[in-house]
């Protein structure tokens, strides 16, 4: 296997984390999960004036903290998974920041975003907004009970735009729609061997069941 260091992303509620986790036992790898705890982000669901720059910033600074811990370890030892890419942030602080905001971000942004590691390999995942938000309210997070409908559809149609432009490394596209690899272990096996295989540029995953 030539990727030593994955990163799954994918909008809220598409199953990051289930997924690091299902690949870490398969990979035997070193897991880092983002923290999501921000004590702006309920706030910032009920779109309080000055959340949205507040919650951004939190996020961005622990981000880059984290990502920073991470380039100090050795990557190469054993396969490291991390279940959100650095480049994330900017897909929120584009959706949710107004010009001026965005101005004094971009400058934080660039001083950061040049310490922190590349990843190997980058897996998205998409899925439906109905799906997205059928999830989002089966885990009962207290915090993403403010999510609105529209602001999840959004955030999708941002998630899908930045990855149809992305070109920083290889790229394997899974719609998780209709897909639950927790439940069907053929369907995580057969996508094991597919990453094993990875080459450069986009590739797409379709289970085997509906080759």
């Amino acid at each position: 296997m030539q990727s030593r260091f994955i990163a799954v992303e994918g909008p809220i509620g598409v199953g990051k984390s289930s997924l690091v986790d299902l690949l870490a036992t398969r990979f035997s790898a070193v897991k880092v999960k983002e923290q999501i705890e921000n004590p702006f982000l309920r706030e910032f669901y009920q779109e309080k004036a000055g959340a949205a720059f507040q919650a951004q910033l939190f996020f961005l600074l622990n981000r880059f903290v984290q990502q920073r811990d991470l380039s100090q370890s050795d990557l190469f030892q054993q396969v490291t998974l991390c279940d959100y890419i650095f480049a994330k942030d900017k897909i929120f602080a584009y959706l949710n920041l107004d010009d001026s905001e965005l101005m004094l971000y971009e400058r934080l942004y660039a001083l950061l975003s040049e310490k922190v590691p590349r990843p190997d390999l980058v897996i998205y995942l998409q899925a439906s907004t109905p799906v997205l938000l059928e999830r989002i309210r089966k885990r009962h997070r207290d915090y993403e009970a403010e999510i609105s409908a529209k602001y999840l559809e959004d955030l999708n149609q941002a998630y899908n735009y930045f990855f149809y432009h992305y070109t920083e490394t290889p790229l394997l596209v899974i719609s998780t729609t209709d897909i639950d690899f927790v439940e069907n272990e053929s369907d995580l096996e057969d996508l094991v061997a597919q990453i094993k295989n990875m080459g450069k540029g986009v590739q797409y995953y379709m289970p085997m069941s509906k080759r």
